[in-house]
């Protein structure tokens, strides 16, 4: 996908953050749109100034709204026919929607880990399953599957983020592979993108959920928290200039900021070792 003029591109989660930025930029860039966010007011607001950069930038587009809980598999499926019927289909489909967790594994409640699962992990599977026809059948399709850096490392206080953002690493990357056997054999022009973001400066963690499960590892829920939200320094329009690009260049995975080409460094020189570094840099955190 070379350029995105004329496209249809579906985004989850993008009410706000990255998928806010993605659906500005793909605006200007000429793509019709079909946003998804489970708030109402927010996915509106970011469809109504996607309406006026388009305008000013390439034309009149088509941009429709839905909120989509990305857990509910009927609420996607559903979401994914109605773009069908509304656009005439679908080239990009942008799982972005996610959630974020601080707790222990021995303090996280069965149903803190099923939300967290529900949203980051199942919602990208969801996604990628209901619009996957969809992208074969235009001819030109691709999959962006946001993971994060912490699908890069493990760190503790954040087994159920960690999880999942592992999962839709290794999801995507088994999902690319199959995409390329398969155009060079039957000639599908689909491909996928894994993209780990950093420190994005997003509302995800002041809309984390915790419990003080984080006490008995040291660490304070809201000192945690309040740190954490100084290393969100990129802007969100940064992170999604990224993200277009490397899917023009239709690249495998994407590292998105200094911090996660780090923590991707650190971890390829010592991967057995990479653990007691970010210990230490978590108990800093806290000091």
């Amino acid at each position: 996908m070379k350029n995105f003029r004329d496209k249809v591109a579906a985004i989850t989660g993008a009410g706000s953050g990255i998928g806010q930025a993605l659906a500005w930029d793909l605006a200007r860039q000429g793509a019709h749109l079909a946003l998804s966010d489970i708030n109402a007011a927010n996915v509106e607001k970011t469809a109504e100034e996607a309406r006026r950069i388009a305008r000013d930038s390439t034309g009149e587009r088509r941009i429709t709204t839905r909120v989509v809980d990305v857990a509910d598999r009927a609420a996607v499926e559903s979401w994914a026919a109605s773009v069908k019927s509304e656009h005439g289909g679908c080239n990009l489909i942008i799982n972005n929607a996610g959630v974020a967790l601080a707790a222990t594994v021995e303090g996280s409640t069965y149903e803190e880990l099923e939300w967290i699962v529900g949203i980051n992990f199942w919602g990208v599977v969801y996604g990628t399953k209901a619009f996957l026809p969809l992208l074969k059948a235009s001819g030109d399709g691709h999959v962006v599957n946001i993971s994060s850096l912490f699908g890069l490392i493990g760190v503790p206080g954040q087994c159920g983020y960690n999880a999942t953002k592992f999962a839709v690493r290794g999801f995507t990357e088994s999902l690319r592979q199959e995409l390329d056997i398969q155009s060079a054999k039957e000639g599908i022009k689909v491909s996928a993108t894994c993209v780990h973001p950093g420190g994005i400066r997003t509302n995800i963690s002041k809309a984390a959920r915790s419990n003080d499960s984080l006490r008995s590892i040291g660490l304070d829920p809201v000192t945690t928290a309040e740190r954490f939200e100084k290393l969100l320094t990129m802007p969100p329009a940064d992170a999604a200039a990224i993200i277009l690009h490397a899917v023009q260049k239709n690249e495998r995975r994407v590292l998105v900021g200094r911090d996660a080409k780090m923590a991707e460094l650190v971890q390829r020189i010592v991967p057995s070792t990479y653990q007691r570094i970010f210990l230490a840099a978590s108990r800093r955190l806290n000091r």
